[in-house]
């Protein structure tokens, strides 16, 4: 393998859709991390469970898109697993906020499924799993 081929292969994780990808997941730890530094900052008794959940969403997301940058087949299997648990999460806790509103007092990144995120928090690693398991290395 050349180099010229390696790099190829590192850097097609944000060619075509994975550049989008990676816009929208840097968009996401922004949103997340600074919400979530925030009410952690000034509110954390009002709603710790919800607070901490968007923390962990900022960190995933974050995560993601690292590897989605770094490129290599290591990194594509390590974002695919990461999508993988976000998505459980966003189904899990979107699922959670509808049986149960009590258990949060406010809102998560991924409450009622990212509602109030326009949904991109359940849509989005949907698209990323799909785009990971397309780029894979042959």
């Amino acid at each position: 393998m050349t180099v010229t081929e390696g790099e190829s292969a590192k850097n097609r994780l944000v060619s075509g859709p994975g550049t989008l990808l990676v816009w929208l997941y840097g968009v996401m730890v922004v949103g997340a991390v600074s919400r979530s530094i925030y009410q952690i900052a000034t509110e954390f008794d009002r709603a710790p469970l919800a607070y901490s959940l968007s923390a962990l969403a900022g960190l995933v997301y974050g995560f993601i898109t690292y590897t989605l940058v770094r490129g290599g087949e290591t990194a594509r299997k390590a974002a695919l697993v990461c999508c993988a648990a976000e998505l459980v999460g966003v189904l899990t806790v979107g699922t959670w906020t509808l049986l149960d509103p009590s258990a949060f007092p406010d809102a998560t990144v991924w409450s009622d499924y990212g509602m109030g995120y326009v949904f991109i928090p359940v849509l989005l690693p949907l698209s990323a799993i799909y785009w990971l398991r397309k780029a894979r290395t042959v």
